[in-house]
């Protein structure tokens, strides 16, 4: 039997890493096509694609997209959650339109579904998936809590991409791929404006939850902390609300019922080649592909 591989795109932070890194010291009109089409980060976020189609022997993909912040349930909740972040630069925005046509067009699953991220829709469906590997593309460290027996992650570095594994994880952090939720919630995280538990860095939040398991574990022992971690009782007392706070919108739903029924069929590889050429053509855009199972 042929094994089945699944590819999850995280496409806003791929498509954002492209915009970014083409558009660099260029001016707007220098980012569109001859038909004034902007079109600098679309032929990157395609070649990237079809390139790990190739490499990986992907035969099912999904391109997984974030909606508008004010939808989503942790923003309803919490207004200071990503309170912080700019708005998306036009290039950007407009480039992200195109590829949900374009890419409706020649045949590649798309998904979102509100009031989720992405991050939970890339959850929810890794854990369906049970019909062989599943990787993840984003660099998106909060994607670690997903690391399992079959789900990896692949990052992209300055010395080139690698695939991330739960074994990869354990042994550098010594915690379960699950148990990073908690490590999450102590840090926090500035781009999104969780707030975490003040005065507790990640030499201080990893130690805490290696040996007590959990944030609630950390807590109903916090009056008896182990010598070597009760330093930081005066900060984690002070900062329990917060803590707790984002240790819930740091936490990945992968419990999504819209998805119980979701044909996992759907996302099967199916690229309508000359349809791609088309789109290919008329964007002006450069990039090399190798035929690939329909």
């Amino acid at each position: 039997m042929t094994a089945k591989n699944l590819l999850l795109i995280d496409g806003f932070n791929l498509l954002s890493r492209a915009h970014f890194a083409t558009s660099y010291n260029r001016t707007n009109e220098q980012l569109k096509n001859s038909k004034g089409i902007y079109v600098n980060a679309l032929r990157v976020f395609y070649q990237k694609i079809f390139n790990l189609i190739k490499q990986h022997q992907i035969t099912h993909l999904s391109i997984v997209w974030d909606v508008k912040r004010e939808e989503t349930t942790r923003r309803q909740k919490y207004d200071f959650y990503k309170a912080t972040r700019f708005e998306l630069p036009e290039p950007l925005i407009h480039q992200y339109m195109t590829c949900k046509e374009a890419s409706e067009a020649f045949g590649i699953h798309q998904i979102s579904l509100s009031p989720y991220e992405a991050d939970d829709l890339m959850g929810a469906i890794s854990k369906k998936w049970s019909s062989g590997a599943c990787y993840i593309y984003s660099n998106d460290r909060d994607l670690f809590q997903l690391l399992s027996d079959t789900t990896s992650q692949i990052i992209a570095s300055k010395q080139g991409e690698y695939i991330y594994s739960k074994q990869n994880f354990q042994l550098d952090y010594g915690i379960h791929p699950e148990q990073w939720v908690d490590v999450k919630a102590l840090l926090g995280d500035n781009s999104d404006n969780i707030p975490g538990c003040p005065g507790i860095g990640e030499k201080s939040a990893l130690p805490l939850i290696q040996h007590y398991g959990s944030l609630e574990r950390i807590y109903e022992n916090i009056e008896q902390l182990d010598p070597s971690l009760s330093r930081h009782k005066k900060k984690l007392a002070l900062g329990k609300e917060t803590a707790l706070i984002s240790k819930e919108l740091s936490q990945i739903i992968c419990d999504i019922e819209e998805l119980h029924e979701l044909p996992l069929d759907d996302l099967k590889l199916g690229i309508r080649m000359e349809t791609l050429a088309e789109w290919l053509e008329q964007l002006e855009l450069k990039v090399k592909i190798e035929p690939f199972g329909a």
